[in-house]
């Protein structure tokens, strides 16, 4: 339930780090309060998450789906560039997510 919850944890991650873009320094009043709500829910869950999990893996895995959901969506959302080389270092961070969940036992 733990790795549920810290891919949870990492989805509302991406949500309030795109939210900052769409809250424009957070001057928008309503991209800012989704920006602060999916900030704390990933906390609480990202707390919860570490109860079971080592804070090194809970952390390293949460700030990975965080970069990868979050360089993914600039991609796709505000035309960020999607070179070969950018893709092929994002896709080295999913690999490490991976990796991290096969050697933490989080079957």
């Amino acid at each position: 339930m733990s790795w549920i919850l810290l891919f949870i944890a990492g989805l509302f991650e991406i949500g309030w780090a795109i939210g900052l873009e769409y809250s424009d320094g957070l001057s928008e009043p309503i991209p800012t309060a989704g920006t602060v709500i999916a900030l704390v829910i990933s906390m609480v869950l990202l707390a919860i998450a570490i109860q079971d999990l080592p804070i090194g893996t809970a952390y390293a895995v949460w700030t990975g789906i965080g970069a990868v959901g979050t360089a993914s969506l600039g991609i796709v959302l505000f035309d960020e560039p999607a070179t070969c080389a950018r893709l092929l270092f994002i896709s080295v961070i999913v690999f490490g997510i991976v990796g991290l969940h096969l050697v933490s036992g989080g079957h």
